[in-house]
């Protein structure tokens, strides 16, 4: 047994080093709030910060986890500005499908953890991994805008 702090809180998994992370967040601790979408790291629908840098998760493997905290959107909200950024998603009306929001948040607490003022560039940069199929790309540059100061 290992153990991994996630969202706070201490969790003993016995688990292969090679898992990738989602799989022990998805299967193993039943936090379905982070999604698969690709498995090459390609989408950013499986975003989660892993010592507060934003990583996907379906290419991370536990062997590079273990001693460092991991937030997922089931946590992010309880940060400062993560909770800011989930509530700028709600007031811009940026989700249609939804699917991949929880990678899109989390990419975007991630910038403004970095960078609480960000240009146009800077999102783009930093939000270029996120695809949304439904393209909310304008709302979601609306939405951090919104909350940077």
């Amino acid at each position: 047994m290992k153990q991994v702090t996630i969202n706070g809180n201490v969790h003993d998994i016995d688990v292969p080093d090679d898992m990738p992370l989602l799989w022990v967040l998805r299967d193993v601790l039943g936090m379905t709030g982070t999604k698969y979408g690709c498995g090459i790291a390609q989408c950013g629908a499986c975003t989660v910060h892993l010592d507060g840098v934003a990583v996907r998760s379906c290419q991370t493997t536990m062997d590079s986890v273990y001693g460092q905290p991991v937030t997922t959107i089931e946590g992010v909200g309880d940060t400062p500005v993560g909770a800011k950024v989930q509530a700028a998603w709600l007031e811009k009306e940026v989700v249609q499908c939804g699917y991949c929001q929880s990678g899109q948040i989390m990419s975007a607490a991630a910038l403004l953890n970095e960078n609480s003022n960000p240009t146009d560039t800077d999102i783009d940069d930093a939000m270029a991994g996120n695809i949304c199929r439904c393209g909310t790309y304008v709302r979601i540059r609306e939405a951090i805008h919104s909350i940077a100061v």
